[in-house]
């Protein structure tokens, strides 16, 4: 879990659990879409950390459903009748798609999985009927298209099964890696809640600041930084301060980067030292997996049944 996760959830996915029945997905055949190869042998750790630091930054078992989304084979059977109705062009528009395919050169991503990711996505959402989806800006094509795949299983059929899921985008829509580009783990861009002290100052060392300032003694531009923007995040209450310094040239980019680097550190030291203890009972958490599969697989299995009915079979 890195950065662009954490404000997901301190921002939007924490307040729904009194709000919504929740249920949070571990992706994991999602992530076997674009690392198919690297992650085969590491996946049961990640689980196991992604749901951590979960559980680490607020989200309450007792009051969401956790589960693993290959624990519900609902998912695979929906995405599969998904995949027989969703146009090739639909899916090939896709900007995120595009990105990466773009970005991500040295994959082998033109795979039959990885293009179609969106009709599996689909599937996630609509096997729960979701009527909310907190998402990030870069989401928001790939929650359309889950609505234009809803609306056209209705058309096809004739029934109302799905209905429209609304986007709920977080305080901060977008936060962008240590390259400016979209933070991913795909990208290794990204600053990791779980990360020591030292891993957090090397990718915060490495952060791309203002192009347009050469010099230390050139006045800088907040508001085309990327390190500033973070300061906005993490430490809003000294941004005027921070703009003073760098559009007086009182301060360089490596001495701004380690004062910000210390307010991620201070930030996330309480997540990481809470995500080691949980991660010290890894039954603990592989119950919670279990019990939040027994729960979601209650309600997938519900939407499959009608779905088996609207296309005859079963």
């Amino acid at each position: 879990m890195h950065l662009g996760h954490l404000l997901g959830a301190l921002n939007n996915w924490i307040n729904l659990q009194d709000k919504y029945d929740c249920y949070f997905m571990v992706a994991d055949w999602h992530a076997l879409m674009t690392e198919y190869k690297a992650y085969a042998h590491k996946m049961q750790d990640y689980i196991i950390e992604m749901v951590a630091d979960w559980i680490s930054v607020g989200i309450n078992p007792a009051k969401s459903v956790i589960f693993l989304q290959s624990d519900i084979k609902e998912h695979l059977e929906l995405a599969m009748v998904f995949s027989d109705i969703t146009p090739l062009s639909w899916l090939e528009r896709c900007p995120t798609y595009k990105e990466q395919i773009r970005e991500l050169k040295g994959k082998e991503l033109t795979t039959y999985g990885f293009l179609g990711y969106p009709v599996l996505q689909a599937a996630d959402i609509l096997a729960y009927k979701a009527e909310v989806v907190p998402v990030g800006e870069d989401q928001l094509p790939h929650l359309e298209l889950t609505r234009e795949i809803g609306r056209r299983f209705n058309h096809i059929y004739k029934t109302n099964t799905f209905s429209d899921p609304k986007a709920l985008l977080t305080k901060t829509p977008r936060i962008l890696g240590i390259d400016n580009r979209k933070m991913s783990k795909s990208y290794d861009n990204f600053i990791a809640l779980s990360g020591k002290e030292e891993a957090i100052k090397s990718k915060v060392y490495s952060m791309i600041t203002d192009p347009k300032r050469i010099k230390k003694t050139d006045p800088g531009h907040p508001g085309i930084c990327n390190v500033f923007s973070y300061y906005k995040i993490f430490k809003p209450e000294i941004t005027g301060e921070v703009r003073n310094w760098c559009e007086g040239a009182e301060k360089g980019c490596t001495e701004c980067k380690k004062e910000l680097a210390q307010i991620l550190i201070d930030y996330l030291e309480p997540i990481r030292k809470k995500s080691e203890k949980l991660l010290k009972d890894k039954s603990y958490i592989w119950d919670i997996l279990k019990s939040g599969a027994e729960k979601a697989s209650e309600i997938a299995s519900k939407t499959m049944a009608e779905v088996y009915r609207a296309i005859g079979i079963k």
